[in-house]
C-alpha cells in the first residue's frame, strides 16, 4: 500500500492543474474533518488518513521537506 501512496502522490504532485493552495486548502479542510470526528468520539476513516499522506507527499514533492 506503501507503493500506492507514493504514486498517486507523484501523480498529484505532477498534475499541473492544482496549485500549492489547492494542495493547501485540501489539508485543512481534510484535517478539520479528521477533527470533526475526533471531537465527536467517531471512529477516524482509514481512508481519510490514506488522502492526508497522499496530499502531505504531494506537496511535500512539490515545496520540499519544510511544508
Amino acid at each position: 500500500m506503501n507503493n500506492d501512496i507514493l504514486a498517486n502522490a507523484e501523480k498529484l504532485a505532477a498534475d499541473s492543474r492544482l496549485t500549492d493552495y489547492d494542495f493547501w486548502r485540501m489539508l485543512k479542510n481534510l484535517d478539520y474533518a479528521l477533527f470533526q470526528c475526533a471531537n465527536a468520539s467517531q471512529p477516524i476513516p482509514f481512508d481519510m488518513l490514506r488522502w492526508r499522506r497522499i496530499l502531505k507527499g504531494a506537496r511535500s514533492k512539490r515545496t520540499g521537506p519544510e511544508s
